[in-house]
């Protein structure tokens, strides 16, 4: 991403000035099971020492936004700590305001914690107010994306609408999981449907759907006025896809502007809310073929993720390795395919991994074989639907109690037998 200075002569903020930005930042990420364990999910690492979370705090930067509010919750230290170091120099030292819920102490006990989406919103009313905002930018902290916000605000104001979602097209059944569009030629939303078993689908094209990202421009007079009557409505989950959306649909008051149609080029947009798909992203980045751009936090006082492998080549799609601290004399090279480590994970010799994905700080034993025997996998670790196995440090500490000293590592010859 190239540089870009916050500037209040650019065009299209300096019509009602930029918005206040609102960072959801608050969820477990629940899909990605004992990697949230002790963090939230934007906090997660991600490629070569960054997180989750940068792609978007990248996004509100090139965009010449100057006002976060970060609205967090479960787990938020890792979170506040990096963001506090990573990205205060560039937001400026006013400009990212950090709002705890039920989990810290920035909210008093009157203000309990964030019910959903719509309800993490209201509770930071107050702040909104005080920054003078005319409209809000709501933006999720754990998707992996570059966009500049600029014409999907400018789109907003053009449309008079009081509320515009960014959109993508995507396969129908990947559709499942997102909210779901209909809209007219004039870009109006006509429905809106959250998470549907089956997702209505383009005109004329059967096999696609127009999915929402989870970014909302609103006119924040607008939506104070109806997150207010949401938050004593009965029977409310307090979320933006359940419930302000198909209120907002209702009173044809919505607009869906389309970020690919926008772009005029595919765009990459992905939740990475499941293994399998923190892993598959992860590995696009580290294939060369990068989706997009990485984003560019302050990296200077981030501690650096401790060495992985010493030597590595690639021979037929595979990553070899030699470990830094093989043995004199002990086969070290091992094998890793379609497989992540994450930040601090490390190696030993003759280890062979097939669609694993290591957690962070872990150190594999010697020998060990994940992704070839899926059965014996799942006594040990975690493996999903998709293929991926999960390994963390707990789940290596029980395998170690229970199996037998000689069978911890594999019982096949090392992979240094295909490389010799």
């Amino acid at each position: 991403m190239a540089d870009h200075v916050s500037d209040v002569t650019d065009p299209v903020l300096a019509t009602k000035g930029a918005p206040v930005a609102i960072l959801l930042a608050g969820g477990r990420g629940s899909r990605l099971y004992e990697l949230t364990d002790r963090t939230c999910k934007p906090a997660l690492p991600f490629v070569r020492r960054r997180r989750i979370v940068d792609f978007t705090m990248e996004n509100i930067v090139q965009s010449g936004l100057s006002r976060v509010i970060v609205a967090s919750q479960y787990r938020p230290e890792t979170l506040e700590a990096h963001l506090d170091t990573a990205w205060s120099g560039r937001i400026g030292a006013s400009g990212m305001i950090l709002r705890r819920g039920a989990d810290g102490a920035d909210l008093t006990a009157a203000q309990p914690g964030y019910l959903g989406t719509a309800d993490a919103v209201w509770k930071n009313a107050a702040q909104i107010d005080a920054l003078g905002a005319r409209e809000v930018l709501i933006l999720s902290a754990d998707h992996v994306y570059e966009m500049d916000y600029r014409p999907l605000i400018a789109a907003h104001r053009a449309s008079d609408a009081r509320i515009t979602l960014a959109a993508k097209v995507v396969d129908r059944y990947e559709a499942r999981g997102f909210g779901v569009i209909t809209a007219s030629g004039t870009g109006m939303v006509t429905d809106f449907v959250e998470k549907p078993d089956i997702p209505p689908t383009l005109p004329g094209d059967t096999e696609h759907a127009l999915a929402s990202m989870g970014i909302y421009i609103c006119d924040w007079h607008w939506l104070r006025q109806i997150l207010a009557e949401d938050a004593t409505t009965e029977g409310s989950s307090h979320d933006f896809g359940h419930d302000i959306m198909p209120r907002a649909v209702l009173a044809g008051e919505a607009h869906v502007w389309n970020w690919e149609a926008a772009a005029g080029r595919p765009v990459f947009w992905r939740d990475v809310g499941t293994l399998d798909a923190l892993r598959e992203t992860w590995l696009q980045f580290e294939t060369g073929d990068a989706p997009c751009a990485l984003p560019a936090p302050d990296l200077g006082d981030v501690a650096p993720a401790l060495s992985r492998f010493g030597m590595s080549t690639s021979i037929g799609g595979l990553r070899l390795f030699a470990p830094l601290r093989s043995r004199i004399g002990h086969p070290g090279w091992g094998m890793m395919e379609a497989s992540v480590l994450m930040e601090g994970a490390r190696l030993s010799p003759g280890c062979r991994l097939t669609r694993a994905l290591i957690a962070p700080g872990v150190t594999l034993p010697e020998g060990l074989v994940v992704g070839e025997d899926p059965a014996e996998d799942r006594r040990w670790f975690r493996v999903t639907a998709g293929g991926t196995t999960l390994v963390t440090t707990q789940m290596l500490s029980r395998r170690a109690a229970r199996m037998p000293r000689s069978h911890r590592g594999i019982g096949r010859p090392l992979f240094q037998q295909a490389v010799s």
